[in-house]
């Protein structure tokens, strides 16, 4: 499943946990009659975190959620449109500030392990995410061009 898709699942439910995206890539698997491969998922959930197609949230309540991310075009895949019928999980917002707080700290995390081309990467996220919530990263996107 690609990034987007992800995205896609997650966008249903306006954020979810990882357990929870978990549990809703196993139906998925299970509805289009697959085997379900826990460590592919969690996987593609990592690369999709790592390319901003989902970000991690703290929420006041503590629970950690993902969102779609700054970079996705979220998609359904197929079967997707049931999910919120089948999982007890409630819809969630986020508000753009929590969100633009998110994305700001991981990607000044992510600027001094960037090599050139992964710098050049995070300048392009670093343009979505002005559109994609309420936050300025000019600063970020000199720290990565210098």
């Amino acid at each position: 499943m690609n990034g987007d898709e992800l995205a896609g699942v997650v966008d249903l439910f306006g954020a979810l946990t990882r357990d929870e995206l978990h549990d809703a890539l196993e139906e998925l698997a299970f509805k289009r009659g697959d085997d379900f491969d826990a460590d592919a998922a969690d996987e593609a959930v990592m690369d999709a975190l790592r390319e901003y197609y989902l970000v991690a949230v703290d929420r006041e309540d503590g629970d950690r959620v993902l969102v779609p991310g700054p970079v996705a075009f979220p998609e359904l895949p197929e079967n997707a449109v049931d999910l919120p019928h089948i999982l007890d999980v409630e819809s969630r917002d986020l508000d753009r500030e929590t969100l633009a707080d998110a994305v700001r700290a991981r990607l000044e995390s992510d600027v001094s392990d960037a090599d050139d081309e992964r710098a050049r990467y995070l300048v392009d996220v670093t343009y979505d995410a002005e559109a994609w919530a309420p936050v300025d990263l000019a600063d970020v996107r000199d720290a990565l061009t210098e």
